[in-house]
């Protein structure tokens, strides 16, 4: 259990993890959290317990901070010995799914209380991922790609500071903040290739230089291999089955979108992205035909942001389409608040690449029945 645990955690390259023999010094021993910070060199320490009553078996387990000693996550498993194999698949995921964010959240927090002019590389990209999370904001967008670039200065091999200063261009325009420009694409382009060149086996850099070559590049071919690599890598990075699912979609794979967007959801079902995901199973049930399924999954992406367009947009395409007229015309009046210049003229602009022309011409019919005009 302790070996699957630490090399499902070693996937994740921005965790040092502590090798099988050091570990094990502790075991069976009542030993002071914050000793074995001291004597280890970690930040955070996984501990957790084996117990076993006749064909049952828990496990348990806690992740603590060295420093404070504090609780930072804690859960227990339970399960049948019949499937031994299956519980301890089980175990690794859903334990190394749950510490990756919240780790990586925790460090945000640290960082955050820190002095800015001791920030080191890492440290500036963290910051950046700070205000990356802060969605629905145009300026915490920007001024997560300006923390990203700075990173990047302070460390031009950081691949994943490339990977995530070209996916705050596809988060701009996924939000219609900005319609792309040709230096833009060359911009997402050099960075994409930047962090796939250095981050070779790292599944974060190569998942979000997909996303942003996929959404803005529309190079859906690279796109979607990259997924596939960076799921190789690290099968339990919610991120990237995330973005997997928006390529399906783009790709006119409707179901095995869906399978990937619920895959990303069981595996972090407190991404503060969740909005996201959300209005992407929407999507995909649009484009499958169940435009009631598409309308529920829409109207839930809207109660975590009222403002986000996409699931406006495909909220108010689905309840026309199931002929839920006033409830698609109130979306579109919200929308028109948000984006008073959005007409179906220049529509294609705000979407996804998608490859199946039929798509593009459902989406459009169903915004065309709300009352969105031809052109403005």
């Amino acid at each position: 259990m302790v070996d699957d645990l630490i090399t499902a955690l070693s996937h994740f390259k921005a965790l040092v993890v502590i090798a099988r023999n050091s570990s094990f010094t502790y075991k069976r021993r009542a030993v002071d959290v914050k000793q074995v910070g001291r004597e280890l060199g970690v930040r955070y320490v996984l501990e957790g317990s084996v117990r076993k009553a006749e064909n049952r078996i828990r496990i348990t387990g806690q992740l603590l901070d060295t420093v404070t000693g504090g609780h930072l996550w804690a859960n227990r498993i339970e399960g049948g010995l019949g499937d031994l194999f299956g519980l301890q698949d089980q175990v690794t995921e859903s334990v190394v799914a749950a510490i990756a964010p919240a780790l990586e959240k925790a460090e945000i927090e640290r960082i955050k209380r820190k002095p800015t002019e001791s920030l080191d590389s890492y440290a500036v990209y963290l910051r950046g991922m700070s205000k990356l999370y802060q969605f629905g904001s145009r300026r915490s967008n920007e001024e997560a790609l300006r923390l990203f670039y700075r990173a990047i200065e302070l460390d031009p091999d950081f691949a994943c500071a490339y990977a995530r200063a070209a996916s705050c261009f596809a988060r701009l325009k996924a939000d219609d903040w900005i319609v792309v420009t040709p230096n833009d694409v060359a911009e997402v382009v050099r960075l994409a290739r930047k962090a796939i060149e250095l981050g070779r086996d790292d599944a974060s850099a190569l998942a979000a230089s997909g996303w942003a070559l996929g959404f803005v590049v529309h190079d859906l071919g690279a796109a979607a291999d990259l997924m596939e690599r960076a799921l190789v890598l690290n099968s339990n990075l919610a991120e990237a089955w995330r973005f997997s699912g928006w390529v399906k979609t783009w790709l006119g794979e409707p179901e095995a979108a869906i399978e990937r967007f619920a895959r990303a959801m069981r595996l972090d079902p407190l991404d503060p992205r969740m909005g996201g995901l959300r209005s992407g199973i929407a999507h995909a049930h649009f484009f499958a035909g169940r435009y009631e399924a598409a309308a529920g999954w829409a109207t839930m992406a809207l109660q975590d942001n009222p403002n986000f367009q996409p699931a406006l947009r495909i909220a108010a395409a689905s309840n026309a389409m199931a002929g839920n007229m006033q409830p698609a015309r109130q979306l579109l009046a919200r929308l028109r608040e948000l984006n008073p210049t959005r007409a179906l003229s220049n529509l294609k602009g705000g979407l996804g690449p998608y490859q199946k022309t039929e798509d593009v011409a459902r989406y459009e019919e169903g915004l065309r029945q709300t009352g969105l005009l031809e052109s403005k």
